[in-house]
């Protein structure tokens, strides 16, 4: 188990801020004794991808009033080596009349708004001093240039630590949603989002200032931990595997979910989002769509989860890609 109780950080970036993750890459630094700088995929390892054999990640199909749509669950931070589709991720999104993310963070709107809701609010009480140079000295650990000056301190956190995994490989330059929104907007399928940016923001930002400063120093210490970095590691291997069984357990292991407290806020940051999601796949599908959703892998596990929901809705749900595939359910 985890020393501790740690609420968000590490597992919060990872499953939970698709929008925000995309907006941390502009402050990797290039220089000594930092990860170098993501390097955009060349024409020639492009061509080579749509000939990969190897999918990774978790793939559903699902299947209602004679039309195909398929679920996928991704990572919102990756290795460069995961980024780009297998086979049968190719093919289900070719299939689709449409697509849905989280966020579609190719829409100029969309990217104001959580840009706006991001930044600090007039008047809003600064932190303590020793808060801020503990987020000074993790910046300069972290490799991060350029200000953090105007973002709303917990994204301050969150960005470091977003790049912290850096170390580990883990880039949010390689999240799977933007890389594929980049491939959707290529075949000319339109992009939906099934959430706003406000919403996701107000899944790591507070308006109370002691929530603030708690939920700091809570993504600071978990900035330091070892063990946490671990649980991230495994949760993102698990993913890239198919390993579907062990994020099931994710709770067990995590050690993120130990009290009535940590519980509530897992199921208000992941489960009660699933229904609003389910129903606006489930609507688009019904329009007369195919449709391929990308959506954090969390969000995809469970009682709860995605096919799940789907289910409940009288959709055919099938695992088509996964090392623990289970069969259909009507």
């Amino acid at each position: 188990m985890l020393q501790g109780r740690r609420r968000g950080g590490y597992r919060g970036l990872v499953l939970l801020v698709s929008g925000w993750m995309a907006l941390t890459v502009a402050v990797a630094a290039p220089v000594h004794d930092c990860p170098p700088p993501p390097e955009p995929f060349t024409a020639a390892e492009l061509q080579a991808a749509e000939h990969a054999p190897h999918d990774h990640g978790l793939l559903w199909r699902i299947e209602k009033d004679g039309r195909v749509s398929h679920l996928y669950g991704t990572i919102h931070l990756a290795r460069r080596a995961w980024a780009l589709p297998g086979p049968l991720v190719r093919a289900a999104l070719q299939q689709a009349d449409r697509t849905a993310f989280e966020l579609n963070l190719l829409d100029a709107q969309v990217l104001e708004r959580l840009q706006r809701a991001a930044r600090v609010r007039p008047g809003a009480p600064g932190l303590p001093p020793a808060d801020l140079r503990r987020i000074a000295e993790a910046a300069r650990r972290v490799c991060a240039t350029g200000s953090l000056d105007g973002l709303r301190p917990e994204l301050q956190v969150v960005t470091l630590v977003s790049l912290a995994l850096r170390r580990d490989g883990l880039d949010p330059a390689w999240g799977l949603d933007g890389v594929l929104m980049r491939r959707a907007q290529a075949l000319g399928r339109p992009i939906e989002s099934l959430e706003t940016p406000e919403q996701q923001m107000a899944l790591l930002v507070h308006d109370d200032p002691q929530r603030t400063r708690r939920a700091v120093r809570q993504g600071l210490q978990e900035l330091e931990s070892t063990a946490a970095r671990a649980v991230v590691r495994r949760m993102v291997r698990a993913w890239a595997d198919g390993r579907l069984d062990d994020l099931e357990r994710f709770p067990a292991w995590c050690g993120c979910q130990d009290t009535t407290a940590d519980r509530a806020q897992h199921h208000a940051s992941v489960e009660a989002r699933n229904p609003a999601m389910a129903e606006r796949i489930a609507a688009l599908h019904a329009g007369g769509s195919s449709v391929f959703a990308a959506v954090g892998v969390l969000h995809m596990v469970g009682a709860e989860g995605l096919p799940q929901q789907m289910a409940r809705r009288g959709f055919r749900v099938h695992l088509v890609s996964s090392t623990s595939a289970t069969p259909d359910r009507p």
